[in-house]
C-alpha cells in the first residue's frame, strides 16, 4: 500500500485510509520515517511500532536535546528556528546513516529538501495525518511547542500546515490517518499495513556516500550558552 502522489492534496485531506497501488516489490529500506505534524503520534506511536518490529527507537528532538544538553525550546530561546533546523539537520543525518532504525521526526524536519532527500534514501516514510481540531485537543495541555506560545493556537496550527502538507505528501510512501485512534490501535492497524509493503533491509547507500557529511554543530549561541 503505497502513496499515490499523483493524488490532489484535497483528495488525501478527505480520505481517511491510504490509498492501494499496485507496487512491483516489497520495500526494503533500512530504516522506518514517521513524519507529520505535532500532535499526530509519531512518538507514541512509534514506540508501539518499533518494538513490533524489533528496531531501535530515535526521537530526533530528544537526539538534539541530548547532545546541545538543553531542551528544544532553549535551543529556540538561544539561536532561534534557524538555529534548530541546523542541528536537526545534522541529528537526523546521523540516525538516517544507521540502520534498524525507527525515527520519529520533528513536524518540520520535512522543511529542509536535504532531510526529505535523506528520508527517501534511507527510509520507508510514513505520513501520520491529524487534523488541526485533533491536534488542539491532543495538544491542550502542552505548553513545550516554541511554535504555539501564542494566544491563537489554532490559526498557528493552520498556517504550519498549509505549509507542511504538501511536504508530508511528497516525501511519504504510505499515509495514515490517526484520528479517532488510540496510540495503541493506530500501531496494531498501521503495523499491519507496514507488513504488506516494507521490509527492513540494508541495500541503500548510506548518507556519506550519497551527500556531503554533515557536521554537527556542538554548544549553543545566545544568553543562555
Amino acid at each position: 500500500m503505497i502513496l499515490d502522489r499523483s493524488a490532489s492534496l484535497d483528495q488525501w485531506a478527505t480520505k481517511p485510509h491510504p490509498r492501494i497501488v499496485n507496487i512491483d516489490a516489497m520495500n526494503t529500506a533500512p530504516n522506518l520515517v514517521l513524519v507529520g505534524p505535532m500532535g499526530a503520534g509519531k512518538t507514541s506511536i512509534g514506540k508501539r511500532l518499533a518494538e513490533r518490529f524489533g528496531l531501535k527507537f530515535a526521537d530526533a528532538d530528544r537526539e538534539v536535546e541530548a547532545h546541545t544538553g538543553v531542551s528544544v525550546s532553549t535551543i529556540f530561546d538561544c539561536e532561534g528556528e534557524t538555529g534548530f533546523r541546523e542541528r536537526e539537520r545534522a541529528a537526523l543525518a546521523d540516525l538516517l546513516n544507521g540502520t534498524d532504525t525507527l525515527i520519529a521526526t520533528g513536524g518540520g524536519a520535512v522543511l529542509d529538501d536535504g532531510n526529505r532527500q535523506l528520508m527517501r534514501t534511507r527510509g520507508f516514510v510514513v505520513h501520520l495525518h491529524v487534523g488541526v481540531a485533533e491536534q488542539l485537543q491532543r495538544l491542550s495541555r502542552d505548553r513545550t511547542r516554541p511554535l504555539l506560545q501564542r494566544d491563537d493556537r489554532e490559526e498557528a496550527l493552520r498556517a504550519l500546515a498549509l505549509i507542511r502538507e504538501p511536504l508530508y505528501v511528497d516525501v511519504a510512501d504510505l499515509r495514515f490517518d490517526t484520528h479517532g485512534y488510540a496510540p495503541g490501535d493506530a500501531a496494531v492497524k498501521l503495523a499491519r499495513l507496514l507488513s504488506e509493503c516494507w521490509q527492513r533491509g540494508a541495500n541503500a547507500p548510506t548518507s556519506s556516500e550519497e551527500h556531503v557529511a554533515t557536521r554537527r554543530p556542538t554548544g549553543l549561541i545566545g544568553p543562555h550558552a
